[in-house]
């Protein structure tokens, strides 16, 4: 099975230092979900690890939450795009939760809802914590420059192998173009 693992926001929609807290505040990236569609072409299962800690913050509920992912979901499909899976964390960092990016517990559970090893699975974020969360458990990180990837780029101290790239449809497109094993 291939698989890879994006962070939501930044990567695939728009970011917020104010959060997301709605679904009308939820806006795709340019050709993300595009990018998305031509994983799913290419039989990649697309899963979603995501930070949410404005439902601990009481900035939005889980309802709200679910909204905003089915909005996600419903664009996606609009453009032939699927995204398998949508995997977050609810809690603040004083929480000390194993969900919490960058501890790797959402990626534990997603090798385990998926039962394989994460290792060289592609993960792309926009954040220092995106990315060692996955290379923690073995994924190859991309770094997007969209969302917060510019500052994280700036600031350094990136996971070893760190791959990066102008935006989600430029990790695609060099994806797609490696010879397959």
């Amino acid at each position: 099975m291939k698989l890879i693992i994006l962070d939501r926001d930044g990567v695939i929609n728009q970011d917020s230092d104010a959060f997301i807290k709605s679904p009308d505040e939820w806006k795709p990236l340019p050709g993300s979900l595009e990018a998305i569609a031509r994983l799913n072409q290419a039989q990649y299962r697309v899963v979603v690890a995501t930070n949410q800690s404005g439902v601990a913050r009481g900035l939005f509920d889980m309802g709200t939450l679910n909204a905003i992912n089915h909005k996600m979901h419903e664009a996606a499909q609009l453009v032939g795009a699927s995204i398998d899976a949508v995997f977050f964390c609810p809690h603040q960092a004083e929480d000390n939760c194993d969900c919490r990016k960058p501890k790797p517990g959402l990626f534990h559970a997603i090798a385990k809802r998926y039962n394989i090893s994460l290792r060289g699975v592609p993960t792309v974020g926009d954040s220092l914590r995106d990315l060692q969360a996955g290379f923690a458990v073995g994924c190859a990180p991309y770094l997007v420059l969209t969302g917060k990837g510019r500052k994280t780029r700036d600031i350094g101290g990136l996971p070893p192998g760190t791959q990066q790239f102008n935006h989600l449809a430029d990790v695609v497109e060099h994806l797609l173009s490696q010879p397959q094993a």
